[in-house]
């Protein structure tokens, strides 16, 4: 099996070069989601905490929403001019945006143009990487020799990983070098700024690449689209393709790698209240044992189909998402857990008087007794059930009830501090811990959790380039993959964390976010099992 991983020299070369470009291009992308909490506090610091931290996953997020659009733009460029030069201007529209973010004035400096600008700059660089997949799939794709591409698309995808993982490792470099303090004051504007050196790398390696031969052919016998966009999207025979490509294979494998990835890490952090460096680094652990698992997970695709690894790992994460959350609670914070167990809290209250959660723009202000127990128990991390009932809302903690109060009536300022007195202690009582204890947490136990994890995101995702390279003809290929992938990973992937973050928020089940993904995942394995075609022995050089 070893040989048979092992590229030949040539498509090494381009395995590599389109590889390094992209890691560093999903580094740049993916530092703003590994420090969302301290972006949340220098551009979003004009509202409560709870919503700017929330405020700060739409930011992130909305480089996922135009991500398609990038994908229709840069994938028609790539079909039209070729691979190589919609590389280039993918990655410096990428490299500058990150810079400019290592920059930008804070919230406290210049007040409201500080999140303005930070998402214009986030647009830019969703738009850039929404280019960026398609090309590197297809490039390589179409370099590989028949049998092995699976295999070798595998390669392109351990990038998204290892970008993650360079971007974890640097944030980790710069805290432990300059100390909690400095880090949240300045230092986080480190590893953005470091992103021009990796500008000036990854400039360099695309120059050095050919054009894909695939396209160099096309394009001497004249057989190049004249209009992608309307071969892609306008004729309905590829266009039902597309279709079965994001709901019947994209969707659920980019909920799944969410899942396994960033929710996992902003599940540690903001739910189990485990210190940030500590889940960086266990995260970064098991990146680094699953990552090989994309290429061998590529490799079994060409030898049993495409459809049964990817959809077989979509059937089972959503079979092992709920048991590995909770696995993940009793292994990082066993106070949290055991406190759950013995110590229920409810919020008892009338369901009319109670509002969501959260607001993201700060505008509202949460002033019913209900509201005020849900965002005290959620700013403190502590999870609960709703119960009805009348009159003014109460937390039941085990059998201690602190009653709440109305933040609009006279003395509010008193009640509230009575309030929060009283919640404290009746919650430090109960156990419940404010953070959770280093010594406390089982490291070996929730990395090997979180390795499961990136397993079930390898099955997904390793085929995945393959098989979207093959269901499309090489004069629309860019334009035509690149959409169905960014939607379903852009849209369904990128906003699952605020998606999943709300609905614990709005509910109070920690859990109750992971419907989302076991919900998306189930609907990919049935739609890809019955309707997608199998691809594996696709002559791509003849389509």
């Amino acid at each position: 099996m070893q040989d048979e991983l092992a590229p030949t020299r040539d498509v090494r070369r381009v395995i590599l070069a389109s590889s390094l470009g992209t890691v560093f291009e999903w580094y740049d992308f993916y530092l703003y989601g590994s420090l969302a909490a301290i972006i949340s506090r220098q551009f979003f610091s004009g509202v409560n905490e709870t919503a700017g931290f929330i405020f700060a996953l739409l930011a992130f997020a909305a480089g996922f929403a135009v991500r398609p659009f990038g994908a229709v733009f840069f994938g028609r460029l790539g079909d039209l001019v070729g691979r190589k030069h919609t590389f280039l201007v993918t990655i410096v529209l990428m490299g500058a945006s990150t810079f400019l973010v290592g920059v930008l004035p804070t919230y406290a400096s210049i007040g409201i143009a500080a999140p303005v600008i930070l998402i214009l700059l986030r647009l830019l660089q969703g738009l850039a990487l929404g280019g960026e997949y398609g090309g590197a799939a297809t490039y390589v794709a179409e370099h590989a020799p028949a049998g092995k591409r699976g295999l070798y698309t595998g390669w392109i995808q351990t990038t998204a990983t290892l970008g993650l993982f360079l971007s974890l490792l640097v944030i980790l470099g710069c805290r432990m070098a300059l100390g909690p303090e400095r880090f949240d004051a300045w230092g986080w504007r480190i590893p953005f700024l470091f992103s021009v050196i990796l500008l000036g790398i990854s400039t360099w390696i695309r120059l050095s690449l050919d054009e894909s031969p695939m396209f160099r052919k096309m394009k001497a016998e004249g057989k190049q689209s004249k209009a992608p966009l309307r071969e892609s999207f306008g004729e309905w025979g590829n266009l039902r393709i597309v279709l079965l490509a994001l709901f019947g294979l994209v969707a659920g494998q980019a909920v799944v790698w969410y899942t396994g990835q960033f929710y996992a890490l902003f599940f540690l952090t903001q739910t189990l209240k485990v210190d940030a460096q500590a889940a960086n680094l266990m995260v970064a652990a098991a990146l680094v044992i699953g990552t090989p698992f994309f290429v061998i997970f590529g490799w079994l695709s060409d030898k049993v189909g495409r459809k049964p690894v990817i959809l077989g790992g979509c059937l089972l994460a959503a079979l092992t998402i709920f048991p590995l959350f909770r696995a993940l609670t009793a292994a990082a914070n066993p106070a949290l857990a055991a406190a759950q167990s013995m110590a229920p809290v409810t919020v008892q209250a009338d369901p009319a008087s109670c509002a969501v959660q959260f607001n993201p723009v700060g505008t509202s202000a949460f002033t019913a007794s209900c509201d005020i127990a849900k965002t005290a128990l959620v700013r403190r991390g502590v999870p609960y059930r709703n119960v009805a009932a009348t009159g003014t809302a109460r937390v039941a903690i085990g059998d201690v009830l602190v009653e709440s109060f109305d933040g609009a009536a006279a003395g509010a300022d008193t009640a509230r501090t009575r309030f929060d007195a009283e919640l404290d202690a009746a919650l430090s009582a109960a156990g419940y811990p404010t953070r959770a204890a280093p010594e406390d947490v089982r490291v070996g136990l929730v990395i090997a959790i979180l390795v499961a994890l990136v397993l079930l995101v390898t099955m997904v995702y390793g085929p995945i380039a393959a098989m979207l390279v093959e269901l499309f003809p090489t004069r629309i290929r860019y334009t035509s993959m690149s959409l169905p992938y960014h939607i379903g990973n852009g849209w369904f992937g990128g906003f699952l964390p605020t998606t999943a973050f709300a609905i614990v928020a709005a509910t109070g089940d920690i859990y109750a976010g992971l419907w989302y993904p076991i919900v998306i995942a189930l609907m990919t394995a049935v739609i890809g099992a019955f309707l997608l075609p199998e691809t594996r022995g696709v002559d791509i050089d003849a389509t």
